[in-house]
């Protein structure tokens, strides 16, 4: 086992791997910017090293800074987190060439699943369904067009390279298509440096459903059960459920092994999340996160499992520590991601913390790096807490949830605990019928 890990990130997720090592033994390492030289995960760290100045370019994407902090304080291991260098294969790369371990997928793995053609291919490849649409990239609007004839339309243009919502446009009729590829183009270069696009057949109306996978060097891969993450607003998830109020006990025992299946045949290693669209029964690959999620707390709230630790665990090449007849999925799970901004306009807004009370009780997790006189510095994402709650039935969960929400006090800012409390009134989201368009309406943003 690893005796210190450098942890590449910041924020909550920095703090959360802070704390599996601290339960295991392992010392800690935090990079910072110097906007973070007072962070939680700075503070409780064992050692600290300053990588820069504020901008991410500059500080948590610098790779030889992080390089060098590892070599200076000795560490063993680098865990990324998500988000920054988390996906970037070249950075895994450099990690093992200076002799240090990557704690996550192989580089070969990261760069497969992060170009989305190829992600689609191996997914084929594997057993996994996928949605009909382009065999490659679409290189002329004259090829877009026949393909879009071909599917019928709506059909959706997207980045090879993409993620996150970004180089992706959604083509209605044939006259449309020539405008929104030449969009698609040009965001997608301007987000990853890549102009390739590919297209794929639009659902109308689908949930997106993710598989969490765990997977180690022998041989072995389990499945952590299913998240619903369907409430987004442009594409980015707001709230997320587990397991999926749409499916049954059949439905994601089935996809579940598929999936599971389907990292044997890779030989994944670590913690991955492969994400589908679910639409009239039928699941739709649409791509694989090579690293630890954001939502993984509502997996590990259901299944018992510390995935942060048992991701250290197979990146120092111990097996995995279960089968997947040991896995058992108690209850249900909802995470609000807690974001520093306006809930009525979604702007954001940093600043300092006057006031911060998290809630409690059983089964109420926070996941964050808030504390009173805390600046939210404006430089990063905008998400500064995670609320996860726990309940013996999705009911339970709700009430529970609410509760917790009204206790939540985070004072000098504004947040989007309101947005969460209004989503807890709805009907719609009270019986679990939404799609991943359906959090837009609800706000007002759908085009």
């Amino acid at each position: 086992m690893f005796e210190k890990v450098l942890i590449a990130n910041r924020g909550e997720i920095a703090l959360r791997i802070h704390r599996a090592c601290k339960e295991m033994g392992i010392s800690t390492v935090a990079v910072h910017s110097t906007a973070d030289a007072d962070a939680m995960h700075v503070r409780l760290a064992d050692e600290a090293v300053c990588i820069g100045p504020p901008a991410s370019k500059d500080s948590y994407l610098n790779i030889q800074a992080i390089l060098s902090a590892a070599t200076i304080t000795g560490a063993d291991a680098i865990h990324p987190g998500y988000g920054f260098l988390s996906e970037n294969a070249n950075f895994a790369e450099m990690v093992e060439e200076h002799g240090f371990t990557f704690i996550g997928p192989t580089p070969e793995h990261i760069r497969q699943m992060g170009d989305k053609i190829t992600a689609k291919r191996i997914a084929e490849e594997t057993g996994m369904p996928i949605v009909p649409g382009s065999e490659g990239s679409v290189d002329t609007v004259e090829e877009a067009l026949k393909i879009g004839e071909h599917f019928g339309y709506p059909v959706i243009v997207k980045a090879t390279a993409g993620g996150g919502g970004k180089g992706m446009q959604l083509v209605r009729t044939a006259e449309d298509m020539e405008v929104n590829w030449k969009m698609a183009r040009t965001e997608a270069l301007a987000a990853f440096g890549n102009a390739d696009v590919y297209i794929e057949k639009f659902l109308t109306h689908p949930r997106h459903i993710e598989i969490q996978v765990l997977c180690d060097t022998h041989g072995n891969a389990v499945h952590v059960g299913e998240r619903d993450c369907s409430l987004q607003r442009r594409n980015q998830k707001v709230l997320e459920e587990a397991p999926s109020p749409a499916l049954n006990e059949a439905q994601r025992n089935k996809i579940g092994e598929t999936v599971a299946d389907a990292m044997r045949k890779m030989k994944y290693r670590g913690v991955g999340t492969v994400e589908f669209l679910y639409e009239n029964g039928e699941f739709f690959f649409i791509e694989m996160n090579t690293r630890l999620q954001v939502e993984h707390p509502i997996s590990e709230m259901i299944s018992g499992l510390d995935l942060a630790r048992e991701q250290i665990r197979v990146a120092s090449g111990a097996p995995l520590g279960m089968t997947q007849d040991d896995i058992k999925f108690n209850g249900h799970s909802i995470e609000c991601r807690i974001n520093a901004e306006d809930p009525e306009n979604f702007m954001p807004c940093p600043g300092q913390i006057t006031d911060y009370h998290a809630p409690g009780g059983l089964s109420v997790r926070v996941d964050s790096a808030l504390y009173t006189g805390y600046k939210v510095p404006p430089h990063y994402d905008s998400m500064i807490a995670k609320l996860i709650v726990h309940g013996a039935n999705r009911n339970e969960c709700l009430m529970r949830l609410r509760r917790a929400l009204g206790e939540y006090v985070i004072g000098g800012i504004k947040s989007s605990i309101p947005l969460h409390q209004k989503l807890l009134e709805n009907q719609d989201f009270i019986n679990g019928d939404y799609d991943i368009k359906w959090l837009e309406k609800f706000v007002g943003l759908e085009d």
